[in-house]
């Protein structure tokens, strides 16, 4: 579970990339600044120090493992952007991914005394899950700018982070079936952006298909 925790990352990157029209993720930049995360993490410790099962346990799982280690990222990204830092093509998504890199090495190593399939597998996979859903609903808005893709697309990727930490809360209270509920929600919006990726990288593959389909 530690070499998944260590390795679902960055090779998810690379899958992602190998579909992707979007090839700028300013791979130094993110990988520097996501070190420079990893070594205030580890200086500061925990935000929130979990209590029980209640809110102070939910709130420990947004801020420590779930989302805010996304979140940042992505705020980081987008602002870079806006100011002209990073050009307006620089890859959200894959910026994100690079620079949780160092964080999944962190992980693995900080919490693999644990064995836990819980901080292991599962935090790795809602980082996956809010990285390509909420770079995907960011995208639409920058790119078509109509009100109603925005309107839909803001509250679709502010819930994200909160469906993502209630998936690992609701495991984490071993409460399994509403776990596997959340989980599946906060996939779906994180399967459009791949499916639409595949099928665009591979225009005369569904080309031929539909001219098989049509025939």
């Amino acid at each position: 579970m530690s070499f998944f925790c260590l390795l679902w990352i960055p090779l998810f990157y690379f899958f992602r990339r190998s579909i992707s029209a979007k090839k700028n993720s300013m791979a130094g930049w993110a990988l520097l600044l996501g070190c420079a995360a990893v070594f205030v993490l580890y200086l500061t410790g925990p935000v929130i120090a979990p209590s029980g099962f209640g809110l102070s346990c939910w709130l420990s799982g947004f801020t420590n493992l779930v989302s805010l280690p996304v979140l940042v990222p992505i705020v980081v990204c987008v602002l870079l952007i806006a100011f002209r830092l990073f050009p307006a093509d620089a890859d959200i998504g894959g910026f994100t991914f690079l620079w949780l890199v160092p964080a999944a090495f962190y992980l693995s190593v900080n919490r693999s005394v644990l064995y836990s399939p819980l901080m292991l597998v599962l935090v790795p996979l809602l980082w996956t899950a809010q990285t390509l859903g909420i770079s995907f609903f960011i995208d639409c808005i920058i790119k078509y700018r109509r009100w109603y893709i925005i309107i839909p697309s803001i509250p679709a990727a502010a819930s994200l982070p909160l469906i993502a930490s209630s998936a690992w809360w609701a495991f984490y209270s071993q409460q399994t079936l509403a776990g596997c509920l959340f989980l599946f929600v906060s996939i779906i919006p994180a399967l459009v952006p791949l499916i639409v990726g595949w099928v665009t990288e591979n225009k005369d593959f569904t080309a031929d298909l539909t001219n098989l389909t049509n025939f």
